[in-house]
């Protein structure tokens, strides 16, 4: 059966979705190629035509997903859209379901084990991102400490088991944020 000239590219995509939607939910290390190319309903054999390996796949998704990060979480960003990405990003809705949203808080400890290329791919996207809020901001170093402070209180509200404690992480997170906002003069923003 002769396959249609966007066949490959229409198979590489939904094994990207599909595999980043599994990394997401799972970790990507705790599936097998095997396993990747079944859920898009085809034998591990067919992975090769797609890919060299499965790093060079994870180095797609790293890439792919902070990629769309950026674009929720950076993109011709104001101070209203950053506050309300804010709110989005420390919710309940994201913490119950890591498959649709940011990549770092799942994937963050798997890019650190990666090989340097990955590092650094990763690298680049999470300061373009740390830059489009430094210059709404105006602060390098503030917008530095609230990235980090989202995927850390996403990380630690995930490995909490209690929804109520989990809302408190989130809360205190937003609150204090605001808070470090507000010390430089600025409602949320100015």
């Amino acid at each position: 059966m002769r396959y249609s000239a966007n066949h490959k590219l229409e198979t590489r995509e939904k094994l990207l979705t599909s595999s980043a939607v599994s990394a997401k939910k799972s970790g990507f290390s705790t599936v097998g190629v095997d396993g990747l190319m079944k859920a898009i309903g085809l034998s591990g054999a067919a992975f090769y035509s797609h890919f060299s390996s499965k790093d060079e796949l994870f180095a797609s998704i790293v890439e792919r997903e902070l990629c769309q990060s950026l674009e929720r979480l950076g993109a011709d960003q104001d101070c209203d859209r950053l506050e309300r990405c804010l709110k989005h990003y420390l919710s309940m809705a994201h913490v119950e379901h890591p498959e649709s949203g940011c990549a770092l808080p799942v994937l963050g400890a798997e890019i650190a084990r990666s090989d340097i290329a990955v590092r650094q791919e990763a690298e680049v996207w999470i300061c373009r991102l740390q830059e489009r809020w430094a210059s709404i901001l105006e602060s390098d170093s503030l917008a530095w400490a609230i990235l980090s402070q989202c995927i850390g209180a996403l990380v630690v509200a995930r490995m909490l088991a209690t929804p109520d404690i989990q809302r408190t992480v989130l809360k205190s997170s937003y609150d204090e944020i605001g808070r470090q906002i507000a010390g430089r003069h600025q409602p949320i923003c100015k």
